[in-house]
């Protein structure tokens, strides 16, 4: 059973950096696709960056392009999140997701993931 555990969420003003990271445990991450969704107050959850763990592809959702940068730690069989230039429309809980054999057309679908984290929460606010 593959286990996601995240870490690094927190509060922070317009502007600044935080990095999130999840720890994958459990199962074999060739085949692996991990992401990271969101789900700000009130609204549904939402891709915001995927990456493939055999040759590192990545997918990022527009608002967040130029901005995040997700990246694979095999060694360590962690996946991180880096959020530059916060916004306050960034706030939200902030979930690690994992899935196999995930096709490059399927990684901004929430359906396609097996595996979650429990979410972290992200606050940007002056």
């Amino acid at each position: 059973q593959v286990q996601l555990v995240e870490s690094g969420g927190g509060s922070v003003q317009p502007g600044d950096s935080l990095q999130l990271t999840c720890t994958a445990s459990g199962g074999t991450r060739n085949s692996y696709a991990m992401a990271y969704f969101r789900q700000p107050p009130g609204k549904e959850r939402e891709f915001v960056a995927a990456i493939r763990w055999n040759g590192g592809s990545t997918a990022y959702a527009d608002s967040v392009k130029g901005r995040f940068t997700i990246s694979r730690d095999g060694a360590k069989s962690t996946v991180s999140l880096q959020m530059n230039s916060l916004k306050s429309e960034d706030t939200a809980v902030y979930y690690c997701a994992g899935g196999n054999g995930i096709i490059l057309s399927s990684l901004r679908r929430i359906s396609a993931y097996s595996y979650w984290g429990q979410g972290t929460q992200v606050t940007v606010s002056s």
